[in-house]
């Protein structure tokens, strides 16, 4: 009885107390962001120190007086991000848990803690074998008239922008289970589309991936992967009327 009626009294929040919900929320992620970011911080140059040597024998410069301080800051921003996401989804878990079913709350439940470990695998999959093969395969387009001068800050960036666009495809299997369990697209459709989602696949990873064949099919080739991984999962979460 006590359960019920904390989930009906979840469901029956004026508009004020939603907002009021949502508030707290937000100043819980943004204190725990913050300190996540502070501790980051003092940990930044170790993880510049591990992205250099990532990248071999390549010699990085900086070509302006704030840019290395900048890239501190920057890395604690983003690690900080990472280490309070866990946090982050519990407050956003917490605030719409309440207006959904309990196999709505299993199945979300379920998608976020596996969308994670996707994230994760995407990450670590671009960041100990994807950039070192793009590394050496961008280094090897070099003339004797042009001496390399590479910025940090670029390097950074790139790094960074491939970790988080793998990471992100990697969740594609779990968005396709989220969309087909809650009947917004069919398993059929998605059999039936397959080839335009391949042709889709690699028109996306030919726009998110620096302009060359080989860091588009390290990315390509994984998405399609995960697509198929999608289609088998979808047709094992997906209610029995929507498979047809």
């Amino acid at each position: 009885m006590r359960r019920k009626t904390s989930e009906n009294d979840g469901k029956n929040l004026t508009l004020t107390e939603h907002l009021e919900e949502l508030r707290k929320r937000l100043i819980y992620s943004a204190v725990f962001f913050i300190a996540a970011a502070l501790i980051c911080y003092s940990f930044a140059e170790r993880i510049i120190r591990d992205m250099v040597d990532l990248a071999g024998d390549i010699e990085f410069v900086f070509i302006s007086p704030a840019e290395l301080l900048l890239a501190n800051v920057k890395l604690a921003m983003i690690g900080g991000l990472i280490i309070a996401a866990p946090f982050l989804i519990i407050q956003v878990w917490l605030f719409v848990s309440p207006g959904l079913n309990a196999k709505e709350r299993k199945l979300v439940a379920a998608a976020i803690s596996m969308g994670g470990l996707f994230f994760i695998a995407g990450a670590l999959f671009a960041y100990f074998m994807v950039i070192p093969i793009v590394l050496v395969f961008f280094m090897g387009f070099q003339m004797d008239i042009i001496s390399p001068m590479i910025s940090f800050n670029s390097y950074m960036s790139f790094v960074l922008s491939t970790v988080v666009a793998f990471g992100a495809i990697f969740e594609l299997p779990i968005l396709m289970i989220l969309l087909t369990r809650f009947g917004i697209v069919k398993v059929s459709f998605i059999k039936k589309n397959r080839k335009y989602m391949v042709l889709g696949i690699f028109v996306l990873a030919a726009i998110i991936t620096p302009p060359d064949i080989i860091s588009q099919l390290l990315l390509g080739l994984p998405m399609l992967v995960l697509m198929e991984l999608g289609i088998f999962l979808s047709g094992l979460f997906a209610k029995k009327e929507d498979q047809d």
